[in-house]
């Protein structure tokens, strides 16, 4: 499954403008480009970092 940045954002409570930003600062995975303006996350990578918080 995929996930655009509104449900990345809504999943972890945060604004999509947080999102971006953690990825700048390398806190966060990369999404998928899709296409110049259409990027998506995939479950794996969200559930993967979710297990890295947990530690």
């Amino acid at each position: 499954m995929f996930y655009s940045i509104k449900e990345v954002s809504e999943r972890y409570g945060v604004a999509p403008k947080s999102i971006w930003r953690w990825i700048r600062e390398g806190r966060f995975p990369k999404p998928l480009k899709l296409s110049p303006k259409t990027a998506r996350w995939r479950e794996a990578d969200l559930q993967a970092y979710e297990e890295g918080l947990e530690k």
